[in-house]
């Protein structure tokens, strides 16, 4: 048992933020989730445009700045097409931009809850004795990686622990605490499954 099983992780997440808007109707703090729909305002030749939201309990609506005030020369037909046909690809696009939701309204909730397509890039269970996960998200997450690694390997997050205090677990790029820090583009994962009993059933479990 000398080789690497190389797998590599697609993280998909299966939620998307939902902001936090001050809701007239229900005279509060409301989570607003995405209606998956644009709305388009043509003025002679400037455009905006909107992500629709709905307030979680009366579907009171928010929109969510996507262009303002925009030359239609300066937009690119295939993405105003996409925004008049209220394209799913787009509207999931902007829907998990976290960054810019928070630049508009402050406070955004975040889910962890995410799919993962696996997939093998080198190697065969039999011979594996190094189990490396490279991980890919198309949208960014909250979920950590301990997390992440615990419900798909099925094993316990103090375990993962203790293998990384035993240096059989590592974290590439490595930091402080990355066990604990959300998933993350590009990251590798390499665990030692030598000696490890339910090796096999880990390495099934992984995707291999």
């Amino acid at each position: 048992m000398s080789g690497h099983l190389r797998i590599r992780w697609t993280i998909v997440p299966s939620t998307a933020p939902q902001p936090l808007i001050n809701c007239n109707r229900c005279g509060g703090l409301k989570p607003y989730r995405c209606s998956g729909r644009f709305r388009v305002n043509a003025n002679g030749k400037r455009i905006d445009a909107w992500l629709i939201y709905r307030c979680v309990d009366c579907d009171n609506s928010w929109n969510f700045g996507i262009l303002e005030r925009c030359s239609r020369r300066d937009i690119e037909p295939a993405r105003l097409a996409a925004l008049e046909s209220n394209d799913p690809v787009l509207a999931y696009r902007h829907a998990f931009d976290v960054i810019a939701l928070r630049r508009q309204v402050g406070r955004v909730e975040e889910f962890p809850d995410v799919a993962v397509r696996k997939e093998v890039l080198e190697g065969t269970r039999e011979s594996a004795a190094v189990l490396e996960l490279r991980l890919g998200l198309e949208m960014s997450t909250s979920l950590r990686l301990d997390r992440l690694l615990s419900g798909e390997l099925s094993i316990s997050r103090s375990r993962l622990q203790a293998l990384e205090e035993k240096r059989l677990l590592s974290v590439d790029p490595e930091g402080a605490k990355a066990l604990r820090k959300p998933a993350r583009q590009g990251t590798t994962v390499r665990i030692d499954l030598v000696g490890e009993d339910d090796r096999q059933a880990i390495i099934s479990a992984a995707g291999g």
